[in-house]
């Protein structure tokens, strides 16, 4: 392709790349996203432990996956916890073995808190989405049972698969040195792609195109990692708060870190959402205008 040609279609693209920024601005205003992403963050800290009970009550269930459990939680903590991974880890660990010596009724609360969870998760994501007809209540809660029961299947199928790239890294690692640990280092990120595709595709009751719902996630991916190295660094370089918190320290900076991770989903869904509204067709998406409510 020729430099005119390049120009041209810079020339063309440009109005609709003006347009986009505007869009995603104007539903990130509109939708008051860091106010969302406090509340997401609240009710995940909350439904923290039984969500984490339920998840390995029900991986607990297959024999396939009886030695999957810790290495999960290791793959987990070590990956999508920055800092504090170790003290968060040890924490959870003793709150879900104190959770599961509860009774009938207790593990049906917890059920119904971790289902509370989703259902916060899947309200915030179509209000972002503007959807504006409601699911039947059995076809939802046929949803929320299959993202509590076929999750931990396919986050244990993962492990598994990533177990078996271990093998595979370092048996390669002899004849290509550093080539296996670099894309073991990846694994971490594709996973995290993989789960917001899933996300921006599923959760909204409305058709979302694969390449807005991929641009979406790849946004939410790469402010994911950013996010875990400033995290990081910022606890790092500024440990006043184990002065300040003590022994409780590792409690505000989950909060935080479970806080910044909301932000990050929402920032990918506004983007998302914002390709849909600039490069779709007008009869099937209808333009950000209309979509956005006057504030």
């Amino acid at each position: 392709m020729t430099l005119s040609e390049w120009q041209a279609r810079w020339t063309d693209l440009k109005p609709q790349l003006i347009r986009f920024a505007k869009i995603f601005v104007a539903r990130c205003k509109s939708d008051n996203i860091t106010i969302s992403a406090g509340h997401l963050a609240y009710v995940t800290l909350l439904s923290l432990v039984p969500f984490i009970m339920v998840f390995f009550t029900i991986l607990s269930a297959f024999p396939a996956f009886a030695t999957v459990r810790t290495k999960l939680e290791q793959f987990i903590f070590s990956n999508f916890v920055p800092t504090a991974s170790d003290v968060v880890h040890e924490y959870m660990s003793d709150f879900v073995g104190n959770a599961s010596q509860m009774g009938a009724v207790g593990i049906l609360s917890l059920l119904l808190v971790a289902i509370l969870l989703i259902s916060n998760v899947d309200k915030t994501l179509n209000r972002i989405w503007r959807s504006r007809s409601e699911r039947p209540i059995v076809y939802t809660f046929a949803i929320y049972w299959m993202v509590i029961t076929l999750g931990p299947l396919l986050m244990g199928a993962s492990v598994v698969m990533t177990s078996y790239l271990t093998g595979l890294a370092q048996f390669a690692e002899e004849y290509t040195p550093g080539l296996g640990t670099f894309l073991l280092e990846l694994v971490p990120s594709f996973a995290a792609l993989a789960a917001f595709i899933i996300l921006y595709m599923l959760v909204p009751n409305r058709r979302v195109p694969l390449k807005h719902a991929l641009g979406g996630a790849v946004l939410a991916t790469l402010l994911f990692e950013l996010s875990k190295k400033g995290f990081a660094l910022y606890v790092t370089s500024f440990p006043s708060y184990q002065v300040i918190y003590g022994a409780l320290a590792a409690l505000p900076l989950l909060f935080l870190w479970i806080y910044l991770s909301w932000i990050v989903v929402l920032l990918g869904a506004e983007f998302t959402c914002s390709l849909g509204d600039t490069f779709s067709d007008e009869e099937e998406v209808g333009s950000a205008e209309e979509d956005i409510p006057p504030k």
